[in-house]
Parts: structure tokens; C-alpha cells; sequence
């Protein structure tokens, strides 16, 4: 649902001066795994698979050699905004696609590019003449595209034969042929279906922050839409079209009948992941607005902050797991489900594995949505805000254990000096705070994790010969005020690092802040990021490390023990390693998935805040690609590369 904005900058930061190896899986659940991931040695779709689990079969770069990784090639997309001109931030989130014997890109300002893949050179580029400004967040960006190829040969070498399928922060859904770099003519209106144009029941713009999703001949795509402003904001509509003529074929909304008018959303921003076997589409649904306020839907919306499968073909709803009732706090489903076979109880099983911004961890039955491990419905605080009824109760997984804090007090403050822990904790201590589920406030309240995460878009990878699934999360607090209207003052209220939202139709204004000391640090104990791996057949924490580092002007870095708040996930592969980008200090590196054990590292000339990809060329050589451009809602040193590691080749 959402492009997100945070006031913690590498500048306001700037405060330095003052396991055990798990055993295998047996047999027969690792021969299931390796019958789902046919294709594990390219990387054909946004997530690896289209199943998302971020698993590369290759292990020409492992544990033993890693170390002599070297950049291969650069490519640079030349496009570079702080935001301060008349051109939006640029934030580089982009996961390349191989397919077809090509790189399949697109950049922050909408071009699409097909690169080759051993030299990085370009081999064509579309250019859709995206706006540069006025965008959805003010900010610039692409994540990924979809590659599609007709399954006969003779249809294959046709013009518009291969397709590359971009959703971009237009509303504007293009199909591009794969092979020429033009737009198919005969998809929609000329290659182009103006999403935003269609019927979505409600108010706002209409963007798209995810790559579509590709099950045969059908393509589906979700939606982003503006949070925290319209009481009715669009109903987060799922469409599914006919992949070569662009006719749609279904819809689906999460919005109950009769409540469109009293509130939307509900919204898939997050990436869709697909069970080709079952021909189900797995969606990530999001918030129903206004997000932080529920006094318009007291209703029931079951298929809101859930995991919803869809029939590819017809739309049919086949089930639904809810993970945050009657959401209060912005806590969407912020990353694509993992589709995985994993062993439980000592038998494969097709599961479903949804991180989510509270640091939870949900396993399901991939075929009845039921949970694998226990989870109880907990009691949790009542709303004073009148007219409110936030839920008595929300479900929590008893395994696998969170992968970030959820319990603080104002005697948790963290400072660097006295004087900076006691502004901190004078700060805590003015908001309602009665744990994660505290609904927010006249007066204001705590929101720990944040409404950043837990766990983000990054979301988690999952390999098949450890059974171990890797997620990076983030650590920070927030507080979220609902000021009256009446009481709102613009010079009072609207301070540096509060974001203001005008939840129209409402009686509030929301203000919403991450707490941060007076020398910048958050308010909240580190680390702040962490990089977790959880075994799959136990549901235990196997590891877990603080990741990332702060990189501050004067060119010193945090201590390794803080963590850092991150952007971007992890990939995981035969070798036995974990890559990951994703933390502000501009390193990309690898771990050891046995240990957690940092075994390399590079120097990137801007934070990856994306999520790398590895694929083998015809040459013989494996690569590893990442985007290291840096995030401008975030204040980061910016960049514009795409950079690809390999080992040296063998004369």
C-alpha cells in the first residue's frame, strides 16, 4: 500500500564523534522441493520463482570461494534525483529478471532495458515517458518486471512472441516485446491498459509498486494506493488480463459488498506470488483505509492484512488467513508469501511462509490455509477513541519466535550520553503504551515495531537443503497521535520528522513520527536491523545477527552490535550462502546460511537498497546482480548502478 518515508537519515544518525549447522532435510522432502523448483539455476521472475522463494540451485560461487568474487561489469541507468529540483527522489529497488538469454530491467524514471547479461551492455531501451514528478510518495522507482513467452515454438518466434510486462507508478500496465524493445500493438490500446482508469470504487490515485505476476497466458497485478487520506480510498482490486490481447479475464475485491462507500483499500502493493502446480494466486493484502482509524468499518473484513489465494483462471476465492484483525496500526502484509515444501513432522509439505510488519512469522497449509505451527488469539488493549472497537483479540504464532522486538517501556530508552537516553525516555513515557496491539490515541501511543517493519517488501527467502528460511528485519519505534481537526495547528504540529496525514471525512488528523533522541538515534534499544534464519521444521530460531552497519560522513561506521534499519531482502543459494544488500552503509554482502558468518563483502557506491538476483549465462559463469542506487526518501548518498559479481574467469 505503501512508498515509505521515514525521518531517520544517514545525517540525523551521524552520532559516532560524541548455530549450529542444521542437518538436512531427509530425502523425500528435499526430492518434493526439487520437483516445485524445476528452474532454479535462472531467474525468470521477481522472486526467483514465481513461487518467491528467492532460491538459486547454483553453487559455482560458494563458501570457499566467495571471497574472490569480482565485479564483472556496471550499468549505469544515469538517472539521479535527491528530490530538491523539480524531479522526484530516486530510490533504486530494482530485481533484475534473466530470461531468454537476457537481463530484463527497468529504472526509477519508468524505462524498461534489455541488457546482456555477460557484459552488461544495452541492447535495447523503452522509454514510456513516465512523469518525473508528482508521482505517488514523491519518489521514483521500479522494482522489477515480468517476462512471459508463448509455449509454442512457432508463436515464440513471432514478433511479440517473448514479452516483458512492466506495472509502473502510473497505473499504466505495458506489455514489450522481449526481443525488439517496442510496444505490442495488439495488447489493450496500443501495448498500454490505463489501470487507473478502470472502476476501482472509490478515491485517490492508483500506482503500482510491485512487478506482475504471470500464471500461462494470464497476468495479474494489485495496486497501490494513497494511505491515511480518503475514508473511502480504492478498493484494492486484484485484475487478471489476457496476457497477448490485454482483455481482462477477472477481478477480485477485497472490500465486502456495501461497505465501498464507507472504505477502500485493503490493497496487494506487495509482490503476488503463484503455485503453478495448483493454479492459485497467493496475495499479501494490506490495510483498509483509513488505516489508522477503523470508526467507518466496524464490519468485518476478513480479506484485509491477509494471505488470499485466488483460482489464476477464474478469480475464485479459494482461501483466506487473516493476520491482523481490524488493523489499527497500518501493519499491511508488506511481502510476497513464500511458497515452499518443507518438512513438518517428518513429511513434505506444501507451505505458505508470510513475514509481516510485526515481526511475526505465519505458517500455513499451502492447500487449507490452516496454520503449521500453533497460533492463539491473544488478548489486546481496548481503543479510547470514541466510536472505536478495536478487536479484543489478535492472533499470534507461538513458532517461529518474532524476528524483532515487540515489548518496550520507557525504561527501555537507549541514548548515547545520559542526557540523550533521559530526552528519550521522557519521550516514551508521555504516550499510551500497553504493548505491540496499543490502538492508537487522542492522546498518542506507541507503535513498536513501527509501521516500517518488522519485516518489509524484502520479505523472505527459503533454501530447500537447510530447510532454513532467511529474513532481514528492522527495529524501530514510532508514535501515532490522532489530533483532533479542530485542535490541529500546521506551525505547532507539523515538525521536522512528523508526518501528517489529513484522514478526510474523518474528525482527526493522524501525526505519525519515529522517535528519535536528540542526537538522531532512535529512542529504542539496537539493533536496529537484523538478519534472521529460522528452521523450517522446528520453527525455532536457528540464528540470529545484528545486520548492517550506519556509515557516517566522517567516513566511520557504527558498531557491527547496533544493526541498522534496512531496505531490500535476501537471496539464498546451493552454495551455501545468503546475499544481501539492503542495509544504508553501501555494502553488499554474503553469509555463511550454516552460521550466520559474514564471508564477503563489497564496497557498492551507494546503499543496495533492493534485492540482489544470481543467474548462469550461456559463458559457463555464474552472476550476481544487484542495484546500488540508494533510497532518496531516505536521505542515502545516491547512485545509478547495476552491478554483477563473478568469480575470475579461467584462462
Amino acid at each position: 500500500m505503501r512508498r515509505l518515508a521515514i525521518a531517520l537519515t544517514l545525517g540525523v544518525l551521524a552520532i559516532a564523534g560524541c548455530g549450529r549447522a542444521p542437518d538436512q532435510p531427509p530425502a523425500q522432502a528435499a526430492a518434493a522441493i526439487a520437483a516445485v523448483e524445476h528452474d532454479a539455476t535462472g531467474w525468470p521472475s521477481y522472486g526467483g520463482q514465481p513461487s518467491g522463494t528467492k532460491y538459486s540451485a547454483l553453487d559455482q560461487i560458494n563458501r570457499g570461494n566467495v571471497g574472490s568474487l569480482q565485479v564483472a561489469w556496471t550499468y549505469h541507468t544515469g538517472e539521479i534525483s535527491s528530490g530538491t529540483n523539480d524531479t522526484d527522489a530516486t530510490v533504486s529497488e530494482l530485481t533484475p529478471v534473466y530470461a531468454n538469454g537476457h537481463l530484463y530491467i527497468c529504472t526509477p524514471f519508468g524505462r524498461v532495458a534489455s541488457l546482456d547479461p555477460a557484459s552488461g551492455r544495452q541492447v535495447w531501451s523503452f522509454d514510456p515517458k513516465k512523469p518525473r514528478s508528482g508521482n505517488m510518495y514523491a519518489e521514483n522507482y521500479c522494482r522489477g518486471v515480468a517476462y512471459w513467452e508463448a509455449p509454442d515454438p512457432q508463436a515464440r518466434a513471432a514478433e511479440c512472441g517473448k514479452r516483458v510486462l512492466l506495472a509502473g507508478q502510473t497505473g499504466m500496465l505495458l506489455a514489450i516485446d522481449a526481443d525488439r524493445g517496442r510496444v505490442c500493438p495488439g495488447f489493450g490500446q496500443g501495448g498500454r491498459i490505463n489501470l487507473a482508469a478502470l472502476d476501482y470504487k472509490g478515491e485517490g490515485p492508483l500506482a503500482n509498486t510491485s512487478p506482475p505476476a504471470i500464471y500461462r497466458n494470464v497476468v495479474i497485478v494489485g495496486a497501490s494506493v494513497t494511505d491515511n487520506k480518503f475514508r473511502n480510498s480504492l478498493d484494492g482490486i486484484v485484475r487478471a488480463f489476457d496476457v497477448v490481447t490485454g482483455r481482462e479475464l477477472w477481478s477480485w475485491n477485497p472490500i465486502p459488498p456495501g461497505l465501498s462507500d464507507r472504505t477502500g483499500a485493503a490493497n496487494t502493493w506487495a509482490p503476488i506470488s503463484i503455485d503453478a502446480q495448483r493454479g492459485w494466486v497467493f496475495l499479501p493484502t494490506g490495510s483498509a483505509s483509513w488505516d489508522t482509524l477503523g470508526i467507518n468499518r466496524i464490519n468485518a473484513i476478513p480479506d484485509a492484512n491477509a494471505v488470499v489465494v485466488l483460482d489464476a483462471q477464474t478469480g475464485r476465492r479459494v482461501w483466506s488467513y487473516q493476520t491482523i484483525h481490524h488493523d489499527l496500526w497500518d501493519y499491511d502484509l508488506p511481502a510476497m508469501p513464500t511458497l515452499a515444501t518443507i518438512e513438518h513432522q517428518g513429511r513434505p509439505v506444501d507451505a505458505v511462509i508470510q513475514g509481516t510488519k510485526t515481526g511475526n512469522i505465519f505458517v500455513l497449509d499451502r492447500q487449507t490455509g490452516k496454520p503449521l505451527f500453533p497460533v492463539r488469539e491473544m488478548p489486546v488493549p481496548r481503543s479510547d477513541v470514541p466510536g472505536e472497537r478495536a478487536s479484543p483479540t489478535q492472533p499470534m504464532p507461538m513458532l517461529p519466535h518474532p524476528v524483532t522486538s515487540q515489548a518496550l517501556t520507557a525504561d527501555h530508552a537507549w541514548g548515547a550520553i545520559g542526557f540523550d537516553r533521559w530526552r528519550c525516555k521522557t519521550k516514551l513515557a508521555a504516550f499510551r503504551n500497553e504493548g505491540m496491539f496499543t490502538p492508537p490515541s487522542i492522546k498518542g501511543s506507541l507503535l513498536h515495531p513501527s509501521f516500517l517493519g518488522g519485516t518489509n517488501w524484502g520479505g523472505i527467502a527459503y533454501d530447500p537443503n537447510t530447510g532454513l528460511a532467511v529474513v532481514n528485519s528492522s527495529n524501530l519505534v514510532s508514535s501515532v497521535i490522532l489530533k483532533p481537526r479542530a485542535e490541529y495547528d500546521e506551525k505547532r504540529d507539523k515538525r521536522p520528522g512528523v508526518s501528517v496525514y489529513e484522514m478526510r471525512g474523518s474528525p482527526y488528523v493522524m501525526l505519525r513520527e519515529v522517535l528519535l533522541s536528540p542526537l538522531g538515534a532512535p529512542c529504542n534499544p539496537p539493533p536496529w536491523g537484523q538478519l534472521t534464519a529460522i528452521d523450517m521444521r522446528t520453527g525455532q530460531t536457528r540464528w540470529q545477527i545484528p545486520f548492517g552497519r550506519i556509515r557516517f560522513s566522517s567516513g566511520l561506521s557504527s558498531p557491527a552490535s547496533w544493526g541498522a534499519p534496512n531496505q531490500g531482502g535476501p537471496i539464498v543459494t546451493r552454495g551455501g550462502l545468503i546475499f544481501i544488500g539492503a542495509s544504508l552503509d553501501s555494502r553488499f554482502r554474503a553469509y555463511d546460511i550454516q552460521t550466520g558468518r559474514e564471508v564477503w563483502s563489497a564496497r557498492v557506491p551507494a546503499p543496495a537498497t533492493a534485492t540482489p538476483m544470481t543467474f548462469r549465462h550461456t559463458d559457463g559463469r555464474q552472476y550476481v546482480v544487484v542495484a546500488a542506487g540508494g533510497h532518496g526518501g531516505f536521505g542515502t548518498p545516491l547512485g545509478d548502478a547495476l552491478i554483477a559479481y563473478a568469480l575470475p574467469r579461467k584462462d
